[in-house]
């Protein structure tokens, strides 16, 4: 299979998809964790939709060029959130699952970094690749044939400051 190229217009379309299949589902839940980087669009667009606080746990486990290689999993030292405790019912969401390991380790992360009891952690993802080792409990897209995925934000990682900076007058 092909790379897979989306557009903004796509992305959200798709946040709103899964925004809408977690709601059929009749789940009622209490707190929306998203991962940074990936998440962290899925997450807020969610907070807003469902008018829940918001955590974010920033994790990281593709480097090199293209940010294509999978290294180790790295967590942050802490959740970034404005509320004094986790909820009980925990609605973890992420971009993507590719090989799962973030989700599948996050999960344990939550229940031991919460000074409140968790009573339950559900999974929702844009697009849920085979090689997953995790099946997310609520998904958009299934793909079997595990393309990479271009979202439409990554051309900013080919891009610094000065590449968005006007030429000076001087220069004319």
């Amino acid at each position: 299979m092909p790379d897979l190229y989306i557009s903004w217009s796509e992305y959200y379309q798709k946040i709103e998809q899964l925004a809408a299949q977690i709601y059929e589902s009749h789940w009622e839940f209490n707190q929306i964790v998203c991962l940074a980087r990936g998440g962290l669009r899925v997450g807020d667009i969610l907070s807003r939709i469902y008018n829940l606080p918001l955590a974010i746990l920033a994790t990281s486990s593709y480097s090199g060029s293209g940010k294509q290689e999978r290294g180790n999993l790295i967590f942050s030292c802490h959740l970034t959130m404005t509320t004094q405790n986790l909820g009980s019912h925990i609605l973890l969401v992420d971009d993507l699952v590719d090989s799962g390991i973030t989700l599948q380790e996050t999960i344990p992360w939550l229940k031991q970094y919460s000074n409140s009891p968790i009573e339950e952690i559900r999974t929702g993802v844009i697009w849920y690749k085979a090689c997953s080792v995790i099946v997310p409990d609520y998904y958009v897209d299934y793909l079997p044939e595990n393309p990479w995925i271009h979202q439409p934000f990554e051309h900013y990682e080919y891009m610094n400051p000065a590449d968005l900076s006007l030429p000076s007058k001087a220069s004319e």
